[in-house]
């Protein structure tokens, strides 16, 4: 069965297994659509322009954390089985959501996000409108810097995104994290730690059904 068999819908979110690299190589079906990754193993995934230098990939051999790349750019990002929800929200160009421009779009995924949340965690819901917020982290780590579009919860970073652009759509990638183990994100980078990780907002305990919210129909 190809990806596109299976994407046809787009009243259900799609659940998808198996490799993050395979995952990766779906391709954007002709209708909006909700991917919802099960993350079945501990993956540090790179950002499209990052080398794997950045990391220290004998270290992520002893925590048995594998390595991925994405296709859209950012920093690294650590999924671990029960810690991290993956979703991807595809808009093809012949959707009426769609949107030319890059940033827009990206504030509104972030719009729908929040309304996604409502209701699901307490705090102050915002989307970030700004230009990018640098820390020394940022370059090399997605949760340490803000994009425009990103959620934050009373200030602090909750769903990160990035997004890749195709002659057929948009494809915005989006974590939240349940649980943030920064003390095993450094341990895996091979960079020199400039300074503490900037906090990181996560879900409630039971928070469920989250990319259901998020379906674009």
């Amino acid at each position: 069965m190809t990806p596109r068999d299976v994407d046809v819908d787009p009243h259900v979110v799609h659940r998808v297994s198996g490799s993050v690299a395979e995952f990766h190589a779906r391709e954007l079906p002709d209708v909006a659509a909700v991917w919802q990754f099960d993350i079945g193993h501990r993956t540090i995934v790179l950002g499209s322009r990052q080398a794997v230098d950045v990391i220290d990939v004998a270290a992520c051999g002893r925590h048995g954390v594998e390595v991925a790349r994405r296709r859209s750019g950012g920093g690294v990002v650590l999924l671990e089985p029960g810690a991290a929800d993956w979703i991807d929200v595809v808009v093809p160009v012949t959707d009426p959501r769609w949107d030319d421009d890059v940033r827009r779009s990206m504030i509104g995924i972030g719009e729908r996000w929040v309304e996604a949340l409502e209701g699901v965690v307490d705090g102050d819901l915002t989307v970030h409108h700004g230009p990018m917020i640098r820390t020394p982290w940022s370059e090399l780590v997605c949760f340490a810097g803000t994009a425009p579009g990103e959620v934050l919860l009373d200030g602090v970073k909750l769903v990160g995104l990035s997004q890749r652009r195709t002659r057929r759509g948009a494809r915005f990638q989006c974590a939240i994290n349940r649980r943030f183990d920064d003390e095993l994100l450094v341990e895996l980078l091979a960079a020199p730690v400039p300074s503490p990780l900037p906090p990181v907002a996560v879900l409630p305990p039971g928070a469920t059904d989250i990319a259901e919210r998020l379906l674009l129909t």
